[in-house]
């Protein structure tokens, strides 16, 4: 029996340990810590809710904009505020280019590297690389010279020694099946993906002023003015230069993102049986498509458990708890008994060893995190979940493009409950948004053609129009799952706040029943060839694409000083 520690789990955002029994060349448990502490919540108490979105944006540096639309939508739930159509179009058009932008970054430089050996690509024959690009794709790029550029230029870092983000991997293990031509197309498209999603998340921009971290964001609308007749304004050649971002990424998406997946997946079959997880998936539904009081979302809610696509239970989140058994929080307040977020609470408590430390104490508190659970068991939330929902729910482009994934491959429905099935979902959501993004830029041009427009509902914006106490819930689908935030609003200000992010979903610890979260038991079983080099640990848990900074929030529990910061 050999104990792993994979501590820090790297590209990811934020600082992820895993801990692993191996024994039989298997993963027999596993147990996942965030080692960083959350505070936001403690941050945002006795503040404005107008200003909530602000704060609470700045969890992360990666996923920008998720925290601000659930933060914008708690509030306006709990005040009764209600946004005009353009400014759910407008939200519409934010949240599904940085879903695009996400997953393809994900896919290029956060989780390719488990699957594509850099250092083979140096053997690789540039004509046979020209190839195979052109057999599975009539992207421009795969010319035998282009190739041979890209093998020169990664020679020279090699022999400079200055690999930078290819530099510390686990290359020649023996996981690793690619051909020295498959891994040289792979890395020549990891290069093209860096300026790809550097120009098309100027929609960003456009629309917020900036990214990360928009600035066009507020409760009841948007603060983007929209008027064709003005330059500072959104207007038509806004418009139409969005539609040539959008044009740009769906060529690159369908003719270089998607066959890419095909590719890699078609030489790693065997990992459609491994990492299958809780099996209970859960989705909170996104993008409204009307303006009514309960609209059809585009990406449809709700609960599938035990696999059944058979069956999707609507969702109730009423049903939603925290449990703290394994987590660093102080739990005196509730009895030990799981709470709703309604009534949750931020209460640090720091009992595990002083870093660094050889192993954890998981049969007491070991993480950062809490442990979301829904009517009482673990959910995986984020992509997967996303594409099982929509497919169980009927949603034809969902299941056409889940179907042609399938029959490419060559297997089954089974194979999505896996590690290939989170890579698979995440690209057939990144097809559907990248043609379906058109339709609100659409919207927004036909809206401005017929006068309408209005971004701002100011009927709610004055404290004095809200009732004395209320509570409100956002919900959002973020590119790594089911986002909410909960916000209790008292005499004008926050008096509580509560977020649970899809990282705290899927790298949870054991609840107070003692049941695995996603992470935990989607590493149960997976092969590790080698303890000292657990490529396949990696391999399953960068499927989740884990962003911890959201989960937590760095403290020092020396409470030393880290940095001092002096301005002008």
């Amino acid at each position: 029996m050999s104990h792993v520690v994979v501590d820090p789990v790297t590209r990811i955002e934020g600082h992820l340990r895993i801990e692993a029994e191996v024994d039989g060349g298997q993963v027999q448990d596993a147990w996942s810590s965030s080692t960083m502490f959350r505070g936001l919540e403690l941050i945002l108490k006795g503040r404005d809710p107008r200003d909530a979105w602000a704060f609470a944006q700045r969890i992360c540096g990666v996923c920008t904009t998720v925290h601000a639309i659930a933060s914008v939508r708690s509030v306006e739930n709990a005040i009764g505020a209600k946004p005009p159509p353009n400014a759910r179009v407008l939200r519409n058009m934010i949240m599904a280019a940085q879903c695009i932008q996400d997953h393809v970054i994900h896919f290029y430089h956060l989780h390719a590297l488990d699957w594509v050996d850099v250092v083979s690509a140096l053997k690789a024959d540039p004509e046979k690389t020209s190839a195979l690009a052109q057999s599975i794709s009539d992207w421009p790029l795969s010319s035998t010279k282009y190739f041979a550029g890209v093998k020169t230029r990664l020679k020279d870092f090699v022999d400079r020694g200055q690999l930078g983000p290819f530099a510390n991997a686990y290359w020649g293990h023996p996981a690793y099946k690619l051909p020295p031509e498959a891994n040289l197309m792979a890395v020549a498209h990891y290069l093209e993906a860096l300026e790809w999603q550097r120009q098309f998340i100027k929609i960003h921009a456009i629309l917020g002023g900036k990214n990360p971290h928009l600035q066009s964001f507020l409760v009841g609308g948007m603060a983007t003015p929209v008027d064709p007749d003005r330059q500072a304004s959104l207007n038509m050649g806004s418009v139409a230069q969005i539609k040539e971002l959008t044009a740009r990424a769906r060529e690159f998406v369908t003719k270089v993102y998607l066959p890419d997946v095909l590719a890699v997946a078609s030489f790693y079959k065997d990992w459609a049986a491994i990492g299958s997880g809780v099996g209970n998936y859960m989705v909170y539904g996104e993008y409204p498509e009307t303006d009514d009081e309960k609209p059809p979302l585009f990406i449809p809610s709700g609960i599938i458990r035990n696999r059944n696509l058979g069956k999707v239970e609507a969702l109730d989140a009423s049903k939603i708890t925290e449990s703290v058994k394994h987590s660093w929080y102080d739990d005196a307040s509730g009895g030990g008994k799981p709470l709703h977020p309604r009534d949750g609470e931020t209460r640090p408590k720091y009992t595990g060893p002083k870093p660094p430390y050889e192993r954890l104490d998981t049969a007491a508190k070991y993480s950062w995190l809490k442990s979301p659970r829904y009517d009482g068991e673990p959910m995986e939330v984020g992509p997967l979940a996303r594409m099982l929902v929509s497919y169980g729910s009927g949603h034809k482009r969902v299941q056409e493009l889940v179907g042609v994934v399938l029959k490419s491959l060559g297997v089954g429905p089974e194979a999505l409950f896996s590690t290939l099935g989170r890579i698979a979902a995440r690209c057939v959501e990144t097809v559907l948004l990248v043609e379906k993004i058109d339709t609100w830029v659409d919207a927004l041009a036909a809206n401005m053609d017929k006068g309408d427009l209005r971004i701002h509902d100011t009927g709610k914006w004055d404290p004095s129009s809200w009732p004395k106490e209320c509570f409100g819930a956002g919900f959002h689908e973020a590119p790594r799952g089911s986002l909410g935030h909960w916000v209790h609003i008292k005499d004008g200000v926050i008096a509580n706040y509560q977020c649970i992010v899809p990282s705290t979903w899927n790298a949870g610890p054991r609840d107070g029943g003692e049941k695995r979260g996603p992470y935990e038991a989607a590493l149960l079983k997976t092969p590790v060839f080698d303890p000292k080099q657990p490529l396949e640990i990696l391999r399953t848990v960068h499927s989740f694409d884990p962003c911890m900074a959201c989960g937590v929030h760095v403290v020092d529990i020396e409470r030393r000083e880290l940095a001092r910061v002096r301005t002008p």
